[in-house]
């Protein structure tokens, strides 16, 4: 039994679905950027990876922490390679004005932060228009 457009539906939530991912790695892009341009550099350390139920290799998570130069102290999540365990020390950057949300982490051992967001942004944007086309194609065809 064939549902009448479904494949318009799936496409559809596609592009919305990879669209919205790479909206959301954009601003991080454009966030990170300006921090690493004009933000402040202070220590860190990775206090928590967690990994996703099954131990899936891609899904682990990475939390650090940092203390702002008036002592607040500051946990946030962010990209980081296999390599980086709890209690591996890192540079964080940051905008005092929002630590918690441009928080980013910067140095050695890490792919930098706008190379993530760049390849994240880049992958799902191309997978949301090369879903595009193909709704595109399904609905006017291909002639």
């Amino acid at each position: 039994m064939e549902v009448p457009g479904a494949g318009y539906v799936v496409l559809t939530l596609l592009v919305a679905l990879f669209g919205a991912v790479s909206l959301k790695y954009a601003r991080r892009l454009v966030t990170v950027a300006r921090v690493l341009r004009r933000g402040v550099r202070t220590g860190g350390e990775c206090v928590r990876v967690e990994t996703e139920p099954y131990n899936r290799s891609d899904a682990t998570r990475h939390f650090f922490v940092f203390h702002t130069a008036d002592g607040t102290r500051v946990e946030f999540e962010d990209l980081a390679s296999w390599s980086t365990t709890e209690g591996t020390p890192v540079t964080v950057t940051y905008d005092p004005r929002d630590p918690k949300g441009t928080a980013t982490v910067a140095g050695r051992g890490t792919w930098p932060p706008v190379l993530q967001s760049l390849a994240l942004t880049a992958g799902c944007g191309m997978a949301a228009l090369g879903f595009a086309t193909l709704l595109w194609f399904e609905i006017f065809g291909g002639g």
